[in-house]
Parts: structure tokens; sequence; C-alpha cells
């Protein structure tokens, strides 16, 4: 359709200006700029987005035809489209590349006039990328490169002799260089290591709709090889050749026409080329494509499902499509024949595929039976893709009556007991389909995502995660990742009860309600149908039930003090449970989110097992065991104190008798010695005492800070406020008051990308930066400046603030749920400070942008906070303080 058909661009009209006006400039940026600007009001009028994208294009190849033709004198040159405009593919900010194609390699003559071009090109408002270029210049860097090749085999001739491109098109021709077969290997290996910078997944929180697995390259790369391979420019063509169905190509067009649609919107919103699906633009996108809050879903959560469905669509038609490629272009002169592998299946060029196009139809427990056999033979490269059509096509025989077949309730669960291949299988089911169909409730979560920075992946894609991180404990070759988990996993005496645990432990999720109940519920049912043992079935129930409960008690309870670790062991009942949760929880934190899982985090469950191994083992602790473990422990301070630090022991236990016993459980008698001889070897008792560990007990990424000095109502905020202008995460803090007025305080801190902090110029950094803040107590802390990262802000979380009283001590517990952001413990601090409130000690958490922290905490007068007077003026100061952040 051309562009004055449209009301963008009136041809007629603007030749007519043109050739009445000496300053073409203005006129060709007010032809752009009114092109966009109806571009955009179409678009927000709902607007076929296709036909606005060949709309646009046709813009820009009218103004770039007389363009051209008022810069390029030399009348033998020609002006190519390539890239994506050479598609006829131009969204509203897409890059313009053209190459002007010169007849010999006289470029001292046009090259002034090349320049002006692109200047004026650039000034009117396109974003060009150009060459200029003979045929044979073509031909050497074509040769050489395969993006050159790939933009030529896409040009389109804009303006110029028809002869030269023409020529230009034979020389680059598969007979001359490129063959078929080199450019789709090369397409081929050029896409794997696009998906690998992706970490080979799709679903994740801000997707790359281009160059992400799933994205629009994905659709180049078979358009490309469509067009070097049959000299087509319509992928249409791939039906002709059938390769494609009809239905499949409708498919393929559904999903590119819905990712340009989103392309277009990005470009719109942002006005500039953006590929990315921001958390800043999905809510802005979601609200113009109409989608609405329903459903215990929002509007964005509905069409983020809606992207990642046809994600998954084009992955299917992407992987079918190119093993077709692949047996036209790399096997067409074999003459391979098949290798039975049973009655219903057999290999060709290590693809499985039926033995005949009625096996799914005689056999339906085959649609599962396939997955089974790839599991079992990694060897196997995939399932061939005619095969694949017939696995789709056949899904409606996946009914009441196959889900009751004993044959495919035993092939399924036979899948779960295989030693390899569940991960690659369970995501190929799912990507085919299958999955959901054999569990309806599957289907729920399929594309599911919950819009928020704690989960990175969509439901579904976790699910699989976790399975994978589980498998991947049993690999010798990983061992290393996670020797503990490794260690105790060779325990598990039935490891299908892990991995079903892990496929439904957030199957409920979108549901409303609790989804670790109903997904339990869920469990239970399915184990009873599938033949499992009223033993097993229990487990599997209870650890979904209680897939949480390890790491809630971990990040957000003080794991140092006996109590909450009795607690968690009587809950957990027995070391077989405490196996099989503490690798589900590592497994399940793993997939959650990349980015947030640590070091630390790793230390604090490493911790919470071995604590609850020891109570398993002996009985929970009374007051009795915990004196017999101070004893324990301060023994084995002073055999360390002995061996390295001459120190007198007089000295030593006259300052551990003001230590008090809570010091004594919560450190390990490496850290007290380590403090000790810290203490007693500072000749200057009246200053702070600020020392560094270097490497924490927990990680070597991790680093401890210890201080030692006169307690002070501003201690802890100073301290928190000095660490964040360090740029330091405070993922733990340790607040102990001796009996001398004296604090015991350690911070168990990360840099702020997480890396390792080795660098004793880092150190001594950090511990001058902390004494200069310590000798200014009296002065409020400094704000904190760092600026907020781009995603939080889409995610504002109002702040609560709870009481409650500690069971275990003669204190009050607050919580305070709130954005996570710098500066945050210092406002808390200095909140307790001004209401008159001792930290008595903190535990700190981070899920996402949503921070978690605990804080045990008492008056002046070391008494539990009960008075709601009290607790109102903490809350409201807290409140204040963090809104105005």
């Amino acid at each position: 359709m051309q562009a004055e058909q449209t009301g963008l661009f009136d041809a007629d009209e603007f030749d007519n200006a043109l050739a009445e006006n000496n300053e073409p400039l203005a006129l060709f940026k007010s032809a752009i700029k009114n092109a966009k600007s109806a571009l955009k009001q179409k678009f927000e009028q709902g607007d076929d987005t296709t036909r606005l994208v060949f709309q646009y294009t046709s813009v820009v190849d009218q103004l770039l035809v007389r363009a051209y033709s008022l810069f390029i004198k030399k009348q033998d040159a020609a002006l190519v489209a390539v890239g994506g405009y050479g598609r006829g593919e131009l969204h509203p900010a897409s890059d313009t590349d053209i190459l002007i194609l010169m007849p010999n390699d006289d470029k001292a003559t046009i090259s002034h006039d090349v320049e002006s071009l692109l200047t004026f090109l650039w000034d009117i408002g396109l974003e060009v990328g150009h060459s200029v270029r003979t045929v044979e210049e073509c031909v050497l860097e074509a040769r050489q490169d395969i993006t050159v090749i790939t933009n030529l085999v896409e040009s389109r001739l804009i303006n110029g002799p028809d002869v030269l491109f023409s020529q230009m098109q034979s020389a680059i021709a598969p007979d001359r260089i490129w063959s078929s077969r080199a450019f789709f290997e090369a397409k081929l290996e050029e896409q794997n290591t696009r998906h690998q910078k992706f970490f080979g997944t799709a679903y994740n929180l801000e997707p790359n709709i281009k160059d992400g697995p799933g994205g629009l390259r994905d659709i180049h790369t078979i358009g490309w090889v469509t067009r070097r391979h049959f000299g087509s420019s319509t992928l249409h063509e791939l039906v002709n050749k059938n390769f494609l169905s009809e239905t499949e190509y409708n498919a393929l067009m559904e999903v590119q026409n819905f990712i340009w649609k989103v392309r277009f919107g990005l470009h719109i919103i942002t006005g500039r080329h953006e590929d990315r699906l921001l958390f800043d633009y999905q809510r802005t996108l979601a609200k113009q494509f109409g989608y609405e809050d329903k459903d215990n879903r929002l509007a964005v959560e509905h069409f983020m499902k809606q992207y990642y469905c046809n994600v998954m669509e084009l992955s299917r038609l992407n992987e079918m499509l190119l093993q077709l490629f692949q047996e036209a272009i790399l096997h067409s002169d074999e003459d391979e024949k098949p290798i039975l592998i049973n009655k219903r299946f057999q290999s060709i060029n290590g693809y499985v595929e039926v033995t005949g196009p009625d096996v799914f139809k005689k056999t339906p427990s085959a649609l599962l039976e396939i997955f089974l056999i790839l599991s079992k033979h990694p060897e196997y490269k995939g399932v061939r893709a005619s095969t694949i059509r017939l696995i789709r096509d056949h899904r409606y025989l996946i009914d009441d009556n196959f889900r009751n077949d004993m044959r495919c309730r035993g092939l399924f669960m036979k899948f779960f007991r295989q030693s390899q291949g569940i991960t690659h299988e369970l995501r190929r089911m799912n990507r085919y389909g299958i999955l959901a169909e054999y569990l309806p409730i599957f289907k729920n979560i399929v594309g599911q995502m919950q819009h928020d920075l704690f989960h990175h992946y969509t439901v579904d894609e976790h699910t699989i995660f976790v399975i994978r991180n589980l498998r991947r404990f049993t690999v010798p070759e990983f061992f290393h990742e996670f020797p503990m988990a490794s260690n105790i996993i060779q325990r598990i005496p039935k490891l299908e009860i892990l991995y079903l645990a892990g496929f439904f432990h957030d199957i409920a999720k979108g549901r409303g309600g609790d989804h670790s109940e109903l997904g339990a519920q869920d469990a239970i049912t399915f184990c009873q149908h599938h033949g499992l043992r009223q033993y097993d079935a229990k487990m599997v129930a209870w650890l979904i039930k209680s897939h949480l409960i390890m790491s809630t008690t971990a990040q957000r309870k003080d794991i140092s003090d006996p109590e909450v670790v009795n607690a968690f062991a009587r809950l957990v009942g027995s070391q077989l449970h405490l196996d099989h949760l503490y690798l589900l929880t590592v497994a399940d934190m793993r997939a959650t989110n990349p980015t947030l899982w640590n070091s630390w985090k790793d230390s604090l469950l490493t911790e919470l097992y071995m604590s609850t191994t020891r109570v398993l083992r002996q009985g929970a602790n009374n007051q009795e065991d915990q004196l017999s473990q101070t004893n324990e422990i301060k023994i084995s301070a002073q055999q360390i104190l002995e061996q390295h630090s001459g120190l007198n022991f007089g000295k030593i236990n006259k300052l551990w008798e003001t230590f008090g016993d809570d010091y004594f459980l919560r450190h390990s008698a490496e850290r007290i010695a380590w403090h000790t001889e810290a203490i007693l070897k500072n000749e200057n008792h009246d200053l702070p005492l600020t020392i560094v560990y270097p490497e924490s007990e927990a990680r070597e990424a991790c680093l401890e800070i210890f201080v030692y000095t006169r307690d002070h109502d501003n201690l802890f905020s100073t301290i928190t406020s000095a660490l964040d202008q360090l740029a330091l995460n405070i993922v733990d803090a340790r607040i102990i008051t001796a009996l001398n007025g004296y604090t015991l305080d350690t911070y168990i801190v990360l840099e702020e990308s997480d890396n390792q902090i080795d660098r004793q110029t880092r150190v001594n950094e950090i511990i001058q930066g902390i004494n200069n803040r310590l000798s200014q107590l009296d002065s409020s802390p400094k704000p904190v400046h760092r600026r907020l990262p781009r995603q939080l802000k889409h995610f504002p979380i109002k702040t609560q603030v709870n009481f409650r009283p500690d069971p275990n001590c003669p204190r009050t517990i607050m919580e305070v749920i709130a954005s996570d952001r710098p500066g945050l413990l210092s406002k808390i601090g200095a909140a307790l400070m001004n209401c008159q409130m001792r930290l008595q000690n903190a535990k700190i958490a981070t899920f996402g942008e949503r921070a978690e922290d605990i804080f045990f905490i008492t008056d002046k007068n070391n008494l539990p906070i009960n008075d709601e007077k009290q607790q109102k003026c903490l809350r409201d100061t807290i409140k204040t303080a963090l809104n105005n952040l």
C-alpha cells in the first residue's frame, strides 16, 4: 500500500513544495515528523501493526529516492536497502541501513556527495547505517563476514540501475560464495550462540524481544535460510515447499504480528530504538493493548503471559523448521536408513521419529513414551520435524481415558525415575504442549509471570529450573558447585520424590489462596492416581507445603538462637525430611532469580541445616545444654588463643565475664578468639575498635566487620549509614551489648555487585570510613545519595511496621516491610534512637524489590515494648522517614 493512500505521506504535494523550495531540509524533516506522528496516532487507535510497518517503510523509500536524487549526481550508482530495511520492516525508530553500490572503484568522485547525503538524512531524523562498495568489494566483504552476506541476501533496490543490482546479486549467489550448506551452518551456530547469551531461556523478567530466544531474530533466521536456499523473499514459500502447513504458517505470522506490535509500541513509548521489554514499558503496553486485572492476575501479567505463549510457539516452529532445513540442506545427498528403536519409533540422522503416521492414533501412550526414550538416550539429537507435527496434531488424544490409562501413568512416573535427561525432556514436553494436556493444572502456570523483582522467570520455566538444579546435584562433574548438597543427595532413597516436589511446589500459583497448601493437595491427588505409596505421597505433599519454611527461617529468624533451631527441628521432625527440604530449598532459591542467590544465603541455609542436624541427633537443647555448649566454645577459643596470641588467661577470662552467654552462643570459637585478641591488644580503649575479617566463615565473598566501642543510641544508624556510603550491602547484623557498656557488633556485608572483597586498600577504606563516622556519633548520619535502581521504581511497596513479643527473650520483635533502597537501615536506626529504643539484634533479608527486616528491640530500660503509644511512635517515625527517602 502506497504511503500517500494512508495519510502518512502525499507525494504530489511534497514534490510541488520541493520544486519551490531551495532549503529542502525543513521539508524532509517535517515529512518524517508528520509520518511518525500519524503512525503513533494510528497505532494508538488500534490500526494493524503489520500494515503500519510496511506503510512507514514506503514513506522512507520515497523520501530516500528524492534525497538521493538531490545529492548523488552519479547516475550509474545504485541505492540499495539492506538489513531490516531491506526486508521492508521499518518500525518507528528502526535503523535505516543502506548500501550505495558503485559500478567501479572510483569512490573519490562520490565521497563528498555521500557525506552530504548522510548528514542530511541524520538531520531529518533518520538513524542511518551505510556502506559504499563496488560489486567486487561486496563479494570480498561478504565472503569474510556472515553478517555482511546476510545483509546482502535481504537487500532491495531503492533507486538506480537494475543491471548493477542484478550483478551484485549474481556475484553473491550460493554457487559463488556461501553455499546454502555453509550459510545454514553459520546461521545455526549464530542462533545457538545468541541464545546462550540469554542462558538459553526466553522466559526472563525483562526479555529482549529481538535477540532473545523466541524473539524476532528466530523468525529472521528462518527467513534468511529460506531466501538463501530457495531464493524466495516470502516465508509462505515454505508452505509451497511442504516445510510448513498453511496452519503453521498462519501461526508463525500471528507470532510475528504480535511481536511486531510489541516492538512498535516500544518504539512509540521510548521514542528510540528499544528491544528490551523493561518494567518501565510493560504496564504501559498492557494498558495500551487493553488488558485488564482479572482472575487474580494483573493486566500486565495477562499481557506477559500472552507474550511468553507466543515465544513458546515460535520456539517450537523454529526448532521444527531448522531441523527440516538440516534434512534438506545438510543431509539431502545422504541415503540414511532408519534404525529401529521399537515397534513405534526409529531414529534417522540422530532424530527420533515414528515408524508410521498412525502410531499415535493406534497407541496414544506413545505420546509420552517418546520423551522417555529421549531421556534414556542422550545420543539422540531430538525429535524429527515430521513427528513434532504429529505430536502436536494428536494432542487431542490426551483426555481423561488417556490420563487414567495404566500405561500412561506408568510412563509418566517412569520418566521421573530416570537418571538423566529429565530437564531437557520436561522442557520439550512443555514446548510441544504435552505437559499442559496431560496435567491440565500445569496449563495455568504456562507463561505465567509474577510481576515483581523476586521471580525472574515464568512459573513453568522456574519449575523446570528447580528440577534442573536438583538433577545437577547428582552429576559428578558439578559436585564442586554445591559439595554439601551433592553429598546429601546421595542419601536420598527415591529421587523421584524430590523431583515431584519440585514439579508441584508452585503449580497452584495464580489461583488465589495459599499456593503451598493448594499445591500439596494437587500433589496428593497426583501421587495417589499414579500409584505412589502413601508414605511417599505424604512426603511429596509435606515438601510442597513446607517448601518456603527453611528459606524463611534462615533469612528472617535469628538462627544463632537455639530456641529458633529447636522449633525448626520440631517442625522438620527427622533427618530424612531435613535432607529433602534442604535440597529443595537450595534448588528453589537458585531457580527463582540468579542475581538474588549469593554466598551469604548459601551460608545461612548451611548453618541452619547443620544446627538442625545436631538437634535431631542430640535432642532439643535445654538450658543445661546451652551452658554446656557455651563452655565448649570457651575452651576451644582458649586453645586457639594459647596457640597464636600469647595472651594472659586472667585478662581473657576477665574480658569474657563482660560478654554474656548470648555472645558465645552466636559466635564460633575462631571468631571469639579473633575478637578477644583484637580487643586486648588494642592500646586505647577510649577509641572505637573496628576490625575486618576479609573472609567470613560463611563464604569468601562476604566481608565481616566487627565493631567494639562504647554503646550509643546513634550507633546502629551511624554504622549502617557509613556502610551505605561505602556502597556495601548489609546481609546480616548481630548487635550485642556487653555488661561493661561496650558493643560487640558484627556486620556481614557484600559489595553492591556481590563480588568478592579481597583488596586490602578496600578494607582500609571501609575501616577508615566507619571510624570517621564513629567519631561523630552525636551528629546526624549523612544522607545516602546512591541512585535507586531503575527496576525498583516500578514496584512501590507500602511500608509496614509490625510488632510481636519474642517468645524466647524479654524483648520485642519488630518487622519492617518496605521497598529496598539505599539508606533504609540507617533511617530505621535513626528512628529507634529518636523513639528511645535499643536494638538488641537484627535480621536483614531482601526478596527482589522487597526488604523484610527483623529487629529485636527493647526500651531504654531493656524491657519489651508493650506500650501501644511507644509502638505507634516508632511505627509513625519509621514510615515518615522511609517515605521521604
